[in-house]
């Protein structure tokens, strides 16, 4: 396994009347982040808040190229991004105990943080496909060029994680600045991962190893 200190290249926010991120994703021209009542549009150029959504976001975000699906509590909103619309409702595999989403190969990606797994799912109904077990707390889920990465945090420890999609091993690590912790976690399709910062109020734009 190849290990090293996370690169972070900036850092965003708090942000007025936010507390929390948990979720993260990337549209390709803002980053959307979860707030516990709303998902925030971010602009990564100028760092502001371009617009909001009322919709509840508990944990991860994923966005499919047109629609945000949000995690809320026990079940997943497809959202759409331009009404803020709920379009359609799956159940959550984790009941109430998950946390990242990714979207990848038609499918959503499921980070469980206690569980300790990723659950692929059908976006349609919910139902688990295959499942991913995890040696550590999984928090965001993000996949990139063919790799699946997973944000962990476990007390003041935190790292970003490549692991072999078949198997769950453990293959390269990213180890944040103690007391640094990863909630979401998404990647712009290039050489950044963005990862929300929990209740720091933060995201965090880290370099991806080439």
């Amino acid at each position: 396994m190849k290990k090293s200190a996370a690169n972070i290249l900036r850092e965003y926010g708090p942000f007025p009347g936010t507390d929390r991120v948990n979720g993260v994703t990337f549209d390709g021209e803002h980053i959307w982040f979860a707030s516990g009542d709303r998902l925030n549009a971010l602009d990564p150029e100028s760092g502001e808040v371009v617009r909001s959504v009322e919709v509840a976001s508990h944990a991860g975000t994923a966005f499919d190229g047109e629609f945000l699906y949000q995690i809320a509590e026990d079940v997943i909103h497809k959202v759409d991004p331009k009404t803020g619309r709920i379009l359609a409702t799956i159940p959550a595999p984790g009941n109430g105990g998950d946390s990242g989403l990714a979207w990848a190969e038609g499918t959503l990606w499921v980070g469980q943080h206690r569980g300790r797994r990723i659950h692929q799912i059908d976006p349609e109904t919910g139902k688990i496909l295959r499942t991913i077990e995890s040696n550590r707390v999984v928090t965001g889920v993000t996949w990139v060029d063919g790799q699946l990465w997973h944000g962990t945090w476990e007390g003041d420890d935190s790292d970003v994680r490549r692991i072999d999609p078949e198997t769950g091993e453990v293959l390269e690590r990213l180890d944040m600045p103690e007391g640094t912790g990863v909630s979401g976690l998404e990647s712009d399709g290039g050489d950044c991962f963005f990862c929300g910062g929990g209740g720091s109020g933060k995201i965090r734009a880290i370099s991806r190893p080439k």
